[in-house]
């Protein structure tokens, strides 16, 4: 695995003209930006004016097929199923839960293959199967990958008369290709029926297919016992052979010699066979059904060899197989990863593989083994779907090494375009103790919700990622909003921060203006007094409000009773005298800006006058109080 690949392929983009200008690009985590720049790659040129297109490049496109997604998801099960029981088993119960996961593996491939290409999958792992069992499994592969015998079984059996359908015979010969023996009888049943001459010949020809020993599951033999019992049903059709039995009818025949495992008979039904591990199937099925899983290679490439006959070069898919029939499994996910269009199958194995301790896994030099490699790259893809980027986060978790981190990037780049995706992003975030991530979250909302003037959202926001400086901003929003409209939006949130007001002065302040407003309204006129007097003797209330809560403390400086006594009033006057004291000088002012100067001049004589008033009456109080 570490030696260099050859130069990749070249992808060729429609529309565009590589040889005549300069390429712009710009990766993203997921595609690609390119389009045409305006520059020649002539060295003498000058810039032409133009309006190029913007073509976007994407990987693991496959993400997107809707076949494919149930695959993803019913795997994601699985996956999830074989890393939680990995601590609790050791040894044998590794290998047969191994074996269990290897199989609803294969079960789910073929849910999916109902509806997809019958070539898209290659399912690899002998190594997983029992010993003498391996030509069963590999019938069983060869009928799942060529499954179009069925459809051409149901349009013979359909017609009027099977035996004279155009396509009986070819019928008959696919399935004994396929090993399918049992349904091949009943065909020439139908021949026997239609055709009384030929009766008899069926009947042989049935009961070679009825006699051949083949090891079943259940069958207790060994197999030695079924290498003798192969032997002679073989030189039984060698004699039927020699004695020209068939001779009249051209395809029991054929059917002999393939039976007889004779290799110039099966590569007349290339086209029926179609491809050369079909071939390879059939071939050991009818010349050494007791193949041994070392000697599988050998057969695979002689068996390759004769079909392609030097006509045509092996495909990525044979390299493939080849490479998995030679059980070297580092080989079969470097050409798989080369020549599949997603990571779905090398993660998947690899990760099989190792947790059944069949992967010697070796570091590789960017500090990941193999099998966290490909379920990053794997995770990496489906972070590139709208909604399978939530069973990434979960590949993500079993990748001790560089999952975290690789989360942490890739999570950062989900558009968070509804609050409820947001949300579902966020307990992610949470459970996972990712605080960045977290609070760059919530900053978004909180920005998002600052933009669509929805304050009490954006002050929720700002509390849960703890940002003092964004709080500080949607406190003083709140209070502009106040002076604007003269009341409090979102009360139950400000009535209900708690703790959270201590995050910034200013959302202190605000909870506790609120507080004021809420005591004045319950009519305890000295408790507001106090806490308004300490609000602005504190230096926590903004000197821009300072203003607003003089007029504020003007109602309790009318009332009847005194509220505040001599001490609070003085203070009350230091800070109106501060205040205005320190009002900047303005120049030239247009007619608005007189009169609000005219308006604040009022309210500064209307807060003297009150608090003269208030001071008299309180020294008055205060000393017949002594008196007494």
């Amino acid at each position: 695995m570490e030696e260099l690949d050859g130069e990749p392929a070249v992808t060729v983009i429609p529309g565009v003209n590589s040889k005549k200008n300069q390429m712009c690009f710009d990766w993203g985590p997921g595609e690609m930006l390119v389009c045409e720049t305006s520059f020649s790659k002539k060295e003498k040129s000058e810039m032409v004016p133009s309006c190029p297109f913007i073509y976007i490049i994407r990987k693991d496109v496959d993400v997107y097929s809707q076949i494919l997604r149930k695959l993803f998801n019913e795997s994601h099960g699985i996956f999830l199923g074989l890393q939680r029981i990995d601590e609790e088993l050791t040894g044998k119960s590794r290998k047969s839960h191994g074996r269990q996961f290897s199989s609803q593996v294969r079960g789910v491939t073929f849910v999916v293959l109902a509806s997809l290409c019958p070539h898209q999958f290659i399912e690899v792992g002998w190594s997983l199967l029992p010993a003498g069992h391996l030509l069963l499994h590999l019938l069983d592969w060869v009928r799942l990958h060529v499954c179009e015998v069925d459809s051409l079984s149901a349009d013979v059996l359909g017609s009027e008369n099977p035996s004279n359908h155009d396509s009986f015979w070819n019928l008959v010969t696919i399935l004994v290709l396929q090993g399918r023996l049992d349904e091949a009888r009943q065909m020439l049943s139908k021949e026997a029926d239609a055709s009384p001459a030929s009766a008899g010949i069926c009947r042989i020809m049935g009961d070679l297919m009825r006699t051949m020993p083949i090891l079943s599951p259940g069958n207790t033999q060994t197999l030695t016992e079924l290498e003798l019992k192969w032997q002679h049903w073989h030189e039984e059709c060698e004699r039927y052979l020699q004695d020209s039995t068939f001779a009249t009818n051209p395809h029991l025949e054929s059917l002999l010699k393939i039976m007889l495992g004779d290799e110039a008979a099966l590569l007349e039904q290339k086209e029926l066979l179609s491809n050369w591990y079909h071939f390879l199937v059939t071939r050991l099925l009818y010349s050494n059904p007791t193949v041994k899983p070392i000697d599988l290679h050998y057969y695979a490439q002689s068996s390759l060899d004769l079909f392609l006959g030097g006509e045509s070069s092996p495909e990525p898919l044979d390299n493939i197989l080849l490479a998995a029939f030679e059980f070297d499994i580092h080989q079969v996910i470097k050409e798989c990863s080369i020549a599949l269009s997603n990571w779905w199958f090398v993660a998947h194995l690899t990760d099989l593989l190792d947790h059944c301790k069949l992967l010697q896994s070796h570091n590789l030099y960017f500090g990941s083994n193999m099998r966290e490699f490909l379920l990053l790259e794997y995770a990496s893809g489906l972070f590139a779907h709208p909604s399978l980027w939530q069973l990434g986060v979960d590949y993500f978790d079993y990748c001790p090494k560089l999952g975290r981190v690789s989360l942490e990037l890739h999570i950062e780049r989900i558009p968070l375009n509804t609050e409820q995706k947001a949300l579902k992003v966020l307990r992610i975030c949470e459970q996972r103790q990712m605080t960045e991530q977290v609070r760059s979250i919530c900053k978004i909302l909180a920005m998002k919700a600052v933009r669509n003037n929805r304050l009490g959202s954006a002050l929720s926001w700002s509390i849960r990622a703890k940002d003092a400086a964004f709080a500080t901003l949607v406190s003083d929003r709140f209070l502009r909003d106040y002076c604007e409209r003269g009341c409090f939006s979102d009360l139950d949130l400000i009535d209900n921060l708690g703790p959270a007001m201590m995050l910034s002065d200013r959302l202190t302040f605000l909870g506790k203006y609120r507080e004021f407003h809420r005591m004045y309204g319950e009519k305890r006129f000295a408790d507001a007094a106090s806490l308004l007097l300490s609000l602005m003797t504190s230096g926590i209330a903004p000197r821009s409000f300072w203003m607003t809560l003089l007029t504020d403390a003007l109602p309790l400086l009318e009332q009847k009773q005194v509220i505040f006594s001599a001490e609070q009033t003085y203070e009350l006057m230091q800070c109106l005298e501060d205040l205005t004291s320190r009002r900047p000088v303005r120049g030239e002012s247009d007619i608005q800006q007189l009169q609000d100067e005219d308006i604040e001049t009022t309210k500064v004589e209307m807060l003297r006058l009150a608090l003269a008033r208030n001071l008299a009456r309180a020294i008055i109080r205060e000393g017949s109080l002594e008196g007494s």
